[in-house]
């Protein structure tokens, strides 16, 4: 573990200049350049709130508010996961010609996403000032909530990071998963509301065995009810992040002169 922060220290620098390049050469020949990170997801939360808050009607408060958050946690977590399966692959020359610890490849992709994510985030405040969403201290409890689904998502990019290298159809496994996760991380329904009288346990089982579901739930207690999240499961999430991360950084180290003759 001494290892990893250290070569975290070390590449920190390298990381942040390898998150900025990316960035610009996503935006390079637009002509809207940056403003697709707004357009983008502004764009999807006007379509899901249009589907399922007038085709098929929801009594959810601020429900523009409800989706976005969602959006924003969910594309977040989506984007660590399918963007750590075959990041060393993608990464071939680099990997073959320099030696760079590959954790630090998935902490640059992170910083890329946490940026987009910091876009949506302004853009879901801005949508609850106008919805009229009450602000209240408990808004503050959105950090920790974001700290937990980081480690978590890190944690997980790490372990299919390394497998991606080796198993070919891991990338395909990974989107059935998510797709499946998708829908029934209450993205675009409360899931309280909607099982919880009616399966209660199944309820349960949703937020908790669910690291999205629990968090995008968390995060609307505190943002638009002003609630104070649960810090029993916000522990449980964060020991189980680091798990993960302990065994992500673990297995890397341990095959980390293997992966250039893999690839």
């Amino acid at each position: 573990m001494n290892k990893f922060f250290y070569n975290i220290r070390k590449y920190f620098k390298y990381a942040i200049r390898s998150a900025k390049a990316e960035l610009k050469s996503e935006v390079a020949d637009s002509y809207l350049n940056w403003l697709w990170w707004i357009i983008e997801p502004f764009c999807f939360m006007l379509i899901y709130t249009f589907v399922f808050g007038v085709v098929f009607p929801n009594n959810t408060p601020y429900f523009a508010s409800f989706v976005f958050i969602g959006l924003t946690a969910w594309e977040f977590f989506n984007r660590m996961i399918t963007g750590s399966v075959k990041l060393i692959i993608n990464n071939r020359d680099l990997v073959t010609k320099v030696y760079i610890p590959k954790y630090i490849l998935l902490l640059a992709k992170s910083f890329t996403y946490l940026f987009k994510m910091g876009i949506s985030l302004i853009i879901t405040f801005l949508l609850m000032i106008y919805q009229g969403v009450p602000i209240t201290w408990h808004l503050v409890f959105f950090i920790p909530i974001l700290m937990v689904l980081y480690i978590i998502s890190f944690g997980a990019g790490m372990i299919l990071m390394h497998y991606g290298v080796t198993l070919n159809d891991l990338g395909n496994l990974t989107n059935i998963g998510l797709r499946m996760v998708f829908y029934l991380s209450g993205i675009f329904y409360n899931i309280t509301e909607r099982l919880g009288t009616k399966n209660p346990q199944l309820c349960y089982f949703l937020l908790r065995a669910n690291p999205i579901a629990f968090c995008m739930n968390e995060l609307r207690k505190c943002m638009l009810y002003n609630k104070i999240p649960s810090f029993e499961g916000l522990i449980f999430w964060l020991i189980i992040g680091l798990v993960l991360c302990s065994i992500g950084i673990h297995v890397i180290h341990k095959n980390e002169n293997s992966y250039a003759k893999v690839i």
